[in-house]
């Protein structure tokens, strides 16, 4: 039997234990299952790796995706680009535990959107920069995409949300909000953009899942814009670490 798992804390709910118990029922995998590991703290994971000796990969999420890096053998170069990990194959081999970290969410989020991008979609903004826009940002720079990141605070590197005018929306036609503002049970919150000034031309990506049309995406909507929630991107990138912790071990 191999085990496969996902660390974090809190674990209260799961999208990847649900999705690959399913993924092993409908396929027929017998030898798999999939389990929560809520780790305290991010050191608890070399006893977590070394007493689970069937423990062949884990998913990594809030809020280890960072500070999971030192524990780490390898790091994929794309992974260490964006600077965070959700995605740890585990080998072993004579008594030896390698593990090499990746990133699926860059994945996962560049190919959920390219399907909508067209010609003038030329700059985005990126409405917060904690771990979740990592990924996003390393995807913008892969495609040639200039991008602003907008903030709630002062910083050198961003824009505030004030500061956001019809001209900066006009010219950045792909928006992506990488917060948690909309999740449920919080769903009358959003971004705090002038929304009026979007337009058919837009894009708008939420990593927010649930609700499946977040407060963001239906102003969005309003206006003419083009929308897609983060759902899609997670399946891809729950997908893309069945295919590392399978092919690229």
């Amino acid at each position: 039997m191999r085990t496969f798992g996902l660390i974090g804390y809190p674990l209260s709910h799961s999208f990847s234990k649900r999705y690959f118990t399913e993924k092993f029922e409908k396929e027929q995998i017998d030898d798999c299952n999939y389990e929560l590991f809520p780790l305290v703290e991010i050191a608890h994971i070399e006893p977590l790796i070394n007493e689970n000796e069937s423990l062949r990969g884990l998913n990594v999420t809030i809020p280890y995706k960072v500070s999971v890096l030192p524990f780490l053998n390898e790091i994929d170069p794309a992974a260490m680009q964006i600077g965070a990990v959700n995605c740890i194959s585990i080998r072993r081999e004579n008594g030896k535990i390698e593990l090499k970290g990746y990133n699926t969410d860059a994945y996962g989020f560049e190919e959920s959107l390219k399907p909508f991008l067209k010609e003038h979609h030329q700059r985005a903004l990126i409405f917060g920069d904690g771990g979740a826009a990592k990924a996003v940002k390393y995807t913008f720079r892969k495609l040639g995409i200039p991008f602003l990141v907008v903030v709630r605070k002062p910083s050198a590197d961003a824009i505030l949300y004030s500061d956001i005018t019809e001209e900066i929306l006009q010219n950045h036609t792909i928006l992506v909000n990488t917060t948690p503002l909309g999740t449920s049970p919080n769903t009358a919150e959003c971004p705090d953009i002038p929304y009026h000034f979007l337009s058919e031309k837009h894009i708008a990506y939420d990593l927010v899942y649930n609700p499946e049309v977040s407060l963001f995406l239906k102003n969005a909507l309003a206006q003419g814009a083009a929308v897609k929630n983060g759902m899609e991107m997670l399946y891809l990138q729950a997908e893309r670490s069945w295919y590392i912790w399978n092919h690229l071990l």
